[in-house]
């Protein structure tokens, strides 16, 4: 799981290991298509595809300094939506190195 990036980047381990502890000081952004997440995602993520970050994340995350873990299936949709982000703003958008794709491999947790 290597990821050239130039986004910050977090381990999706570290990422269940915040959900596990009960952290809510977050939110997971899932930049799929709505078919794609209709299937499998991360439990409480929030969906907003990557051809819509630009114009609509601001009304979905109004809070410009909240933690968002931004995740799709390989990493390279939310490298791309972190950098819209950063962009717009955005000060704690982090990518999930390899998004659901490592999730799967460290047999982590799905909704369906």
């Amino acid at each position: 799981m290597f990821n050239n990036s130039n986004s910050p980047q977090i381990d999706v381990r570290d990422v269940y290991k915040k959900i596990q502890a009960g952290e809510k000081d977050f939110v997971l952004l899932d930049v799929r298509t709505p078919q794609e997440y209709s299937g499998q995602k991360i439990a409480s993520s929030i969906n907003l595809p990557v051809d819509q970050v630009s114009e609509e994340v601001e009304k979905v995350i109004p809070d410009k300094d909240k933690t968002v873990y931004v995740y799709c299936l390989s990493g390279s949709r939310s490298i791309e939506a972190v950098a819209i982000m950063k962009d717009l703003g955005y000060k704690n958008a982090y990518d999930m190195i390899s998004g659901l794709m490592a999730w799967r491999v460290y047999k982590l947790p799905l909704q369906n």
